[in-house]
C-alpha cells in the first residue's frame, strides 16, 4: 500500500471541515424536526417556497445551510492543498506504481460529452481532468472526509450490491465510470478470476485506479473513453456494472449509456447498475432536500437523472426481468438489475 503522511496542516485541515460537515449534518436533524410537522404542497417550486418561509432565518437552519455550503466549496481546496504539501514525497510511489501488470489506455484525441466538459462536479474546481485528481479525490476526500459523514459505510456499500447478483459467476466484467477504482477493487475481490475492464473519462481517476490495482498486482484493463461510446466489441461482456455514475449524467446519456451496455453483453448477461435513490422513493420532505442539497453541492444533472424509473428505461431497451430497489433501511444504494436476453 501507498506510504502517505500528510503534514499537519493539511491534516487538520481536513479533520476541521469533516467535523464541521457533521456538525451541519446535526443541525439539519433540528431543521427536519420542524419540517415534519409541515404539510408540504405537490408542487416542488412551491414546495421550496414554502419551506423557505416557513423556517425563515431560524439559526439552525441559516447554520446549517452555510456550513454545509462552505464545505462543499472548500473541501476540494482543502484536500488539494493537503496533497500538494507532500506531492514530493509521493512522485517516487507514483513512478513506480505506472509499473505493473495494469496499464491505462489514454486517448490524446478523447471526445468529451458536452455534459461534461468544464462541468465542476461535486464543485471540484477542473472537475475530473484536474492533474492528480484522482489521487485527492481516491485516497483523501473519500476515506478521510465524506466516509467520515455519510452513512453506513462507503466501501462496503460497494461490496453490498454485488451480494444482489445471487451468487451467480461473471468473467468478463466492463465497470462504467471506473473513477478512482474504489469499486473496481470490490469487483475484484467478488470475482477474483474475472478480466475486469474499467471505462472512465478522466485521465487523473484513471491513474489512481491504476496505483490502486497495480500496488495489489491486479490486472486490469483501464480505457479512457466515455461510459456510452466505448468502442468495444458487441457481445464482449457477461457483466456491465456501474457504481454511482448515472447521477453525474442527464437523461439522454443515461439511456444511451444502458443502449451500450445492452450491445457489449452477451445473451444472457447482466446489468447491475447501483446509484442514489429515485424521487419517486421519497417522500415530499426527502425529495426537497434532496433537490435542495444538489444546488449546494454541484450536481448539475441529479434531479434529472433521479427523476428516471431506470427498470423501465432498461425494459424500453430490450432487457428483461429488469428490477429497480433499494438497500438498507435509508433505500441507498439504490439498485437496477436485468438481463438481456438469452
Amino acid at each position: 500500500m501507498m506510504d502517505i503522511n500528510l503534514k499537519q496542516r493539511g491534516r487538520s485541515s481536513i479533520d476541521f471541515a469533516a467535523d464541521l460537515t457533521g456538525s451541519a449534518g446535526s443541525l439539519a436533524k433540528s431543521v427536519n424536526t420542524r419540517l415534519s410537522r409541515l404539510s408540504l404542497v405537490d408542487d416542488i417550486d412551491a414546495r421550496d417556497k414554502q419551506v423557505k418561509e416557513f423556517l425563515g432565518d431560524s439559526n439552525p437552519n441559516w447554520f446549517s445551510r452555510q456550513i454545509s455550503k462552505w464545505c462543499s466549496v472548500t473541501h476540494g481546496v482543502i484536500t488539494g492543498d493537503a496533497f500538494a504539501e507532500i506531492q514530493p514525497e509521493l512522485e517516487s510511489q507514483f513512478n513506480e506504481l505506472r509499473k505493473g501488470p495494469t496499464q491505462i489506455e489514454a486517448n490524446p484525441n478523447c471526445e468529451y460529452p458536452d455534459y461534461w466538459t468544464g462541468v465542476d462536479f461535486h464543485r471540484t474546481t477542473g472537475g475530473w481532468v484536474r492533474e492528480n485528481q484522482g489521487f485527492i479525490h481516491g485516497e483523501l476526500i473519500h476515506p478521510l472526509y465524506v466516509g467520515k459523514n455519510y452513512p453506513g459505510n462507503i466501501f462496503q456499500q460497494r461490496r453490498d450490491v454485488l451480494g444482489e447478483l445471487g451468487g451467480r459467476k461473471f468473467e468478463r466484467i466492463l465497470e462504467m465510470g471506473t473513477s478512482s477504482g474504489h469499486y473496481t477493487l470490490q469487483l475484484a475481490a467478488e470475482y477474483p478470476q474475472a478480466a475486469i475492464t474499467g471505462i472512465e473519462l478522466g485521465l487523473p481517476m484513471l491513474e489512481q485506479a491504476q496505483r490502486f490495482a497495480n500496488e495489489r498486482g491486479l490486472s486490469w484493463r483501464l480505457i479512457q473513453a466515455p461510459a456510452e461510446k466505448t468502442g468495444l466489441p458487441d457481445a464482449s461482456f457477461d457483466l456491465v456494472t456501474s457504481y454511482i455514475l448515472l447521477h453525474e449524467l442527464p437523461a439522454s446519456a443515461n439511456k444511451a449509456v444502458f443502449e451500450e451496455a445492452y450491445r457489449l453483453l452477451e445473451p444472457g448477461g447482466a446489468i447491475l447498475m447501483a446509484d442514489v435513490r429515485p424521487f419517486r422513493d421519497m417522500t415530499r420532505l426527502e425529495e426537497w432536500q434532496a433537490i435542495d442539497m444538489t444546488k449546494r453541492g454541484g450536481e448539475p444533472y441529479w434531479v434529472e437523472a433521479a427523476s428516471l424509473d431506470l427498470a423501465k428505461l432498461a425494459s424500453n431497451i430490450g432487457f428483461v426481468n429488469a428490477k429497480s430497489y433499494g438497500l438498507g433501511e435509508r433505500g441507498y444504494p439504490w439498485v437496477t438489475i436485468a438481463y438481456k436476453p438469452e
